[in-house]
């Protein structure tokens, strides 16, 4: 159990899952919910859309769970199936039962889950903590991926910014619920923050624990690597990072890249985004 990902306690969990519950029931019906079968655990999909174009596959920020799509999951998925993944070793549906040591092996998780759903030609679509992991898929197995787009991702091309830094470290230290609400409400806005997305954030972050290998930025040569087509957008006023920077190492970075900076939007892009990463899909 030790480098295994867990709930804490019955209660717990099952505290858990009522935030769960609450925050999947802002997400539109799904066709399918599937558990998908992996060398480190079993992994929960939800499957949106019927249509004929290519499969987009979400992966969300720390945490959020499918949920955290429920803004976007019915624009996503007007043409296209969506598959929405808990990922494995953080709290959500999935069940891991084996360890998860590194990078490399949490993307031969990744591709066990596109293997079982028989999927390829896929557009990878990360939010946050979600766009490094799509990063690091796509430099570690790229082969079932034909694009990936990153919203504002972290730890990418940039580090976390200064005060998200000087912030978290008592935050953690303390672990406390009234902390850990003070933190989210800066890092995404209250709007946000009491909504049942975040909710569920919350409830993961005070009843589980994760024992994912820690992300670190990436390294340089290690994102030249990737040739597939990148869409990245950064949010101007995200306190997560400097968005500005960001961007400019992407662009650096990946000649061949989209990137594109949205001067106004917090760290949570928000409506319309959705559009914006089908136009890129439609052209790759």
């Amino acid at each position: 159990m030790a480098r295994i990902g867990h709930f804490t306690s019955e209660a717990a969990r099952d505290a858990y899952f009522t935030a769960y519950t609450a925050a999947m029931a802002e997400c539109p019906e799904p066709l399918k919910t599937l558990d998908i079968e992996t060398r480190h655990g079993t992994t929960r999909v939800y499957r949106h859309g019927v249509g004929d174009g290519p499969p987009i596959v979400l992966l969300s920020a720390m945490a959020s769970t499918s949920a955290g799509w429920a803004d976007h999951i019915r624009g996503l998925a007007q043409r296209h199936p969506v598959y929405a993944i808990d990922a494995l070793g953080e709290p959500g549906g999935s069940v891991q039962t084996a360890p998860i040591r590194s990078p490399a092996e949490r993307a031969l998780w990744l591709d066990d889950v596109l293997a079982g759903l028989d999927l390829s030609g896929v557009h990878l679509v990360g939010a946050s903590s979600g766009g490094h992991l799509a990063v690091s898929q796509a430099i570690h197995r790229p082969d079932r991926i034909a694009s990936v787009s990153l919203l504002d991702p972290t730890l990418v091309t940039a580090g976390f910014s200064p005060a998200v830094l000087a912030l978290a470290v008592p935050v953690v230290a303390v672990n406390r619920e009234w902390l850990w609400r003070r933190f989210l409400n800066w890092l995404v806005g209250p709007a946000l923050a009491d909504g049942p997305a975040m909710r569920v954030v919350l409830a993961g972050i005070l009843s589980y624990k994760n024992k994912l290998p820690p992300q670190f930025r990436l390294p340089a040569d290690d994102l030249r690597t990737v040739t597939l087509p990148v869409l990245a957008v950064f949010a101007g006023s995200s306190v997560a990072h400097n968005a500005r920077k960001a961007a400019e190492r992407a662009r650096a970075l990946w000649p061949h890249a989209e990137v594109d900076l949205w001067a106004d939007s917090g760290h949570h892009l928000g409506p319309g985004i959705e559009r914006h990463v089908l136009d890129f899909i439609g052209r790759h």
